[in-house]
C-alpha cells in the first residue's frame, strides 16, 4: 500500500491547518502561522497549459478553482480581494460542463508555459532569426589550483566526467585561480590563451569588462555585424560574438578544448613557505567569475561552480592569515568578536551576493578539504542565490564525486536545477507576510500584505529565486492584522486564500509558471479550539521552529537557543496539554502534538543548536 503524499499536488504543508480569527488569539498559539512550499516539487496530476494566465485586474491574483463564475455574465470573481473580472473573447465557450484546466476543482495547483513575447518582442526576434527563443543554460566552472597533485588529479576527472554530462547546448566556461586568477578563453582553440588578475587587490565588474575585452572601450568592431547576426551568431548585449563565443562555448564545441586545458594545468607554481598556508584568492576570483557572467548573459540563468581545497588567504574575502600558526576561527571567536578577518570578509561576499541577484545567477561550493574553507564567510552570497554546498575531506571521497556528478545527470536522479525565478504571494485581506527564510532574495516589494514585524527575507510580497530545484523548500511566516472583533478576518468569508506564484526558467531554458492557490478555514478559538488543535502539523511545527531558531541564532546576539525551546515548549503544553495542578503524573497531551515535544528534545541536542564543538557554518 502506498504511503499519502502530505504535500499533495500543492507542496505546501502549515504549522496550523485552521487559523484564529485573531492577532491575540494567533499569539497565544505558541507556534507561529506559518507554511514550508515547495515551489517547483513535481507531481504527476499537475496540468500543464499552453496559454497565459489570466489575472484580476485590481490585485493581480490569477484564475484559480476558488474563483466565483458568472457563466451567464461570463465574469469570474476574485477570491482575494471580491474584484469582477470579465473573461477575454477566447474564454466565450466558457460553461459548467466546459471548463478552462485552471477551474477544475482538482488542479489547484497548474503550471504554465510563458509565451516568448514576454521576454523577448517579436521586432527582436526578426531581426535576429537565429536568436534561441529557450536560452542555454550557463555553467562556469571556477577551480583552486593550491593543493597536493593527487587532488588535482581527483578533481580534473570529476570535471571531464561532468563536462561529459552536460547538454550539448549548455554553455561552458572556465576559470582557475592560486596566487592569481586565470580566465581562459575557450574560443582560441590554436593555443591556450589566459587573461590574468592579480589576487590581492580587489576588482570592479567594470575592470573585469575591460581587461577581458567587453567593456564599451574595449569592444571590438565586427565587421558585417548585420549579417552575421542574420547568420547565427547570437548576440548578447547588443554586440555579437565579442563575449560569449570567446569564454563561454557550447559543451559540444568544446569539449575537446577544455580536456586538452585540463590535460595541460597545474598546480599553483607560487612558491609557498615552510610553516605557511598557500595564497588562495577565492574572492578575487568569484568577482571575475561573476563580472564574466554579467557581461556576457545578465538575466540568462547560470552557475558559478566553484572547487575549493581550502580557505582564502589573499585579497578581498581572506578568512586567515597565511602564517599557519594562526587558527581559522571558532564559534566562540566569533561570539568574542576575535575574528579579525570575519566582518569584512562577510561584507565582500555580501556585495557579491547582491551582483548576483541582480544578474541572476547562482554561486555553488564544492569544498574538499582538512580545515575550514569559509563557507560561513561565503554563505550569504551561497543562500540568496540558491546555490548548492557540498563539504568533504578529499576531492576522491565518495561525498564530492557522487554529489557533483548528480549536479549534471539527467533521468531520476537528476535533481531537477531551475533558474532565474521569482516567487510572489498573493493573500486574502487582513493576512500579512512577515517574510520567508530559505534561499531567496527579498525585491522590497512593498503592498499591503507586507507585514510590520520581518523574518527572514521581508518588507516584500515578492522574492528573487536565482537557482532552485525539485527539492527547493521555503518556510513563509505570516501575521494577522490588528483589527476588533466587529472587522474580524473570515467575518466576510470563512475561507482564507493564499497564492503562490513562482516563474522560473526550467531545465530545458523554458520559461514557467507555477500557481498554487490553497484555502483553509478561519476559527473562532474562542469558542472552541479542537478545530485548531486537529488542524495542526507537528511535522512542518518542527522545520518551522528549527529554522527560526537557526536565524535567530544567527541574527540576534547573545540569543540562548536551548533557553529559548524550552520556554517555548512549556507554552505550548501548557495552552494545549491537560493535567491537575501540582499532580505531574496528569499531564496529557493530544495525540495531534504527541511527537512535537520529541522533535524538540532532539532539536535542542543537535549540532543545530550545540555548535561549540563544530565549525562555523550553517543550517539549510
Amino acid at each position: 500500500m502506498a504511503t499519502p503524499d502530505p504535500e499533495g499536488i500543492d507542496g505546501v504543508r502549515m504549522t496550523w491547518n485552521a487559523w484564529p480569527r485573531t492577532k491575540v488569539e494567533a499569539s497565544k498559539c505558541v507556534i507561529p502561522l506559518a507554511a514550508c512550499i515547495s515551489p517547483i516539487r513535481p507531481h504527476p496530476d499537475i496540468p500543464t497549459l499552453p496559454y497565459s494566465p489570466l489575472r484580476c485586474k485590481t490585485c493581480t491574483a490569477v484564475l484559480n478553482s476558488f474563483a466565483r463564475v458568472d457563466f451567464a455574465a461570463k465574469l469570474w470573481i476574485c477570491p482575494f480581494c471580491f474584484q469582477r473580472n470579465h473573461f477575454p473573447p477566447h474564454y466565450a465557450m466558457i460553461s459548467e460542463t466546459n471548463l478552462p484546466g485552471e477551474l477544475y476543482p482538482q488542479y489547484t495547483t497548474v503550471q504554465y508555459v510563458l509565451p516568448d513575447l514576454e521576454s523577448h518582442s517579436t521586432a527582436a526576434h526578426q531581426r535576429d532569426p537565429s536568436s534561441s527563443p529557450q536560452p542555454s543554460p550557463v555553467f562556469l566552472f571556477v577551480l583552486d589550483t593550491c593543493m597536493i597533485e593527487e587532488e588535482m588529479g581527483f578533481v580534473k576527472s570529476a570535471l571531464r566526467r561532468a563536462i561529459g554530462l552536460l547538454p550539448d547546448n549548455a554553455l561552458v566556461g572556465f576559470v582557475s585561480y592560486g596566487t592569481q586568477v586565470q580566465v581562459h578563453e575557450l574560443g582560441f582553440s590554436d593555443m591556450s590563451k589566459v587573461y590574468v588578475f592579480r589576487g590581492n587587490k580587489e576588482i570592479t565588474k567594470d575592470q573585469v569588462l575591460e581587461q577581458l575585452g567587453l567593456g564599451i572601450t574595449g569592444r571590438r568592431p565586427v565587421v558585417g555585424a548585420a549579417s552575421a547576426a542574420a547568420g547565427g551568431f547570437p548576440v548578447q548585449n547588443g554586440f555579437p560574438g565579442s563575449g560569449i563565443n570567446r569564454f563561454l562555448l557550447p559543451a559540444s564545441d568544446c569539449e575537446y578544448t577544455l580536456n586538452s586545458l585540463l590535460d595541460e594545468l597545474q598546480t599553483d607554481q607560487w612558491p609557498v613557505p615552510p610553516g605557511s598556508r598557500p595564497s588562495r584568492c577565492t574572492g578575487v576570483a568569484l568577482s571575475v567569475s561573476a563580472g564574466l557572467l554579467g557581461a556576457c548573459l545578465a538575466g540568462t540563468g547560470a552557475r558559478i561552480i566553484t572547487l575549493v581545497g581550502g580557505p582564502c588567504t589573499e585579497g578581498p574575502g581572506s578568512i586567515v592569515s597565511k602564517d599557519l600558526s594562526d587558527p581559522v576561527r571558532s564559534h566562540k571567536d566569533l561570539d568574542k568578536d576575535a575574528a579579525p578577518y570575519f566582518k569584512k570578509a562577510v561584507k565582500f561576499y555580501e556585495g557579491l551576493a547582491q551582483q548576483l541577484v541582480s544578474q541572476g545567477h547562482v554561486l555553488d561550493v564544492f569544498a574538499s578539504a582538512l580545515d575550514q574553507v569559509g563557507v560561513a564567510e561565503m554563505k550569504v552570497a551561497i543562500e540568496k542565490t540558491g546555490g548548492l554546498v557540498v563539504l568533504a575531506e578529499s576531492f576522491g571521497h565518495s561525498v564530492f564525486k557522487d554529489s557533483f556528478k548528480r549536479v549534471f545527470e539527467e533521468g531520476e536522479q537528476s535533481l531537477g536545477l531551475c533558474f532565474n525565478g521569482t516567487l510572489q504571494i498573493n493573500c486574502s485581506k487582513d493576512i500579512k507576510i512577515q517574510g520567508i527564510i530559505g534561499p531567496c532574495t527579498s525585491l522590497e516589494k512593498k503592498g499591503p500584505a507586507v507585514a510590520d514585524t520581518t523574518i527572514g527575507e521581508g518588507n516584500t510580497t515578492e522574492w528573487k529565486m536565482c537557482g532552485l530545484d525539485k527539492s527547493t523548500c521555503l518556510t513563509v511566516f505570516f501575521d494577522l492584522s490588528s483589527s476588533d472583533r466587529s472587522n474580524t478576518p473570515g467575518a466576510v468569508n470563512p475561507q482564507l486564500y493564499l497564492q503562490f506564484l513562482t516563474r522560473y526558467q526550467n531545465t530545458d531554458g523554458q520559461k514557467m509558471l507555477r500557481v498554487t492557490t490553497v484555502t483553509r478555514a478561519w476559527i473562532d478559538t474562542a469558542v472552541s479550539s479542537e478545530e485548531l488543535v486537529q488542524g495542526f502539523d507537528q511535522e512542518t511545527a518542527a522545520v518551522v521552529v528549527a529554522r527560526k531558531t537557526s536565524l535567530k541564532m544567527e541574527t540576534e546576539e547573545s540569543f540562548d537557543a536551548t533557553r529559548w525551546l524550552d520556554r517555548s515548549l512549556i507554552r505550548l503544553c501548557s495552552k494545549f496539554g491537560d493535567y491537575r495542578k501540582d499532580d505531574p503524573t496528569s499531564f496529557t497531551l493530544n495525540p495531534c502534538f504527541s511527537l512535537f515535544p520529541q522533535f524538540m528534545f532532539n532539536l535542542r541536542r543537535s549540532q543545530f543548536v550545540q555548535v561549540l564543538t563544530v565549525s562555523p557554518l550553517f543550517l539549510l
